[in-house]
């Protein structure tokens, strides 16, 4: 019998424990709408109290973070079918399966994250010769040496950048379009009222009480990324894929939904173009 390894993490990196509690309950039904194995057996694996420490999965919101990986890894499937021997680089991978999802055989995987989850990522997940794994805070710019740049970068920040500061997140997402000419990045964000809530404690989607979210945009908003650095040329969202059932037919037209038009969550993709004009970041 194989042993359980010990998870013990708090804060913003346990986030990592719940997104894979609620993708393994989604991958593990007959009927999912994305097939995710590693997840299930990862959660089989690790010796953590999920259901008393993260609340019940409930199957909507399982849905919800399943549908939200999904749409990342159209992103990244795109990326790579333009860029077969490109580098994907994960910030703040936390728990995340994605790269047994879309891997190509041939891409680079580089994860970027604390040192904490990074331990727990390292023991319970297998890395070949194409992953490389970085201890490394996302606002310090160390992690980005080495990155070989030649053959295509994306830089995917999921449940990440919510939780900076929003001078941060300008700042994090400049220091990418200047240093990834011709690259991309892709993120998810929360809405300002829902990043107000957890400010003040409020529960989240499903009773759990996430940890506060300083950062918040609204999809109004999201065209001032461009002032961020001059070398931002594109500017797009990306849909969620359909689902199942009335939350999977409404995940792709929530934009044409008056209620959820400005108050809902968002996945954005910036293109950078190769030759940036010389300027100063603004903040979005």
């Amino acid at each position: 019998m194989s042993v359980r390894v010990t998870a013990d993490l708090k804060g913003v990196p346990e986030t990592a424990l719940w997104t894979l509690y609620h993708r393994a309950a989604e991958a593990a039904r007959p009927d999912t709408v994305l097939p995710d194995p590693r997840a299930v057996q990862l959660v089989a694996e690790v010796d953590f109290p999920f259901g008393e420490r993260l609340g019940g999965a409930r199957p909507w919101l399982a849905q919800a973070v399943a549908l939200r990986a999904l749409g990342f890894d159209g992103v990244v499937r795109d990326f790579l079918a333009a860029h077969p021997d490109g580098t994907v680089i994960a910030l703040g991978e936390g728990l995340e399966t994605q790269f047994w999802r879309v891997d190509n055989g041939r891409a680079q995987w580089v994860t970027v994250d604390l040192a904490e989850p990074l331990a727990l990522r390292s023991r319970i997940l297998p890395h070949g010769t194409r992953q490389r794994l970085i201890a490394c805070d996302v606002r310090e710019r160390r992690w980005m040496a080495g990155i070989d740049a030649a053959r295509g970068v994306l830089v995917t920040a999921q449940g990440l950048l919510m939780y900076l500061q929003p001078a941060q997140v300008t700042e994090l997402i400049a220091a990418c379009a200047g240093a990834f000419p011709g690259g991309s990045m892709v993120f998810d964000t929360v809405s300002r009222r829902f990043s107000a809530r957890t400010r003040t404690g409020a529960k989240g989607p499903g009773g759990h009480r996430l940890p506060p979210m300083p950062w918040g945009m609204d999809a109004v908003e999201r065209d001032r990324l461009r002032t961020a650095h001059p070398a931002i040329s594109d500017v797009a969202d990306v849909p969620l894929p359909a689902g199942r059932g009335f939350l999977g037919h409404l995940a792709p037209r929530a934009a044409a939904v008056p209620l959820l038009r400005g108050d809902r969550p968002l996945i954005t993709r910036l293109r950078f173009g190769t030759a940036a004009a010389a300027g100063p970041a603004g903040r979005p």
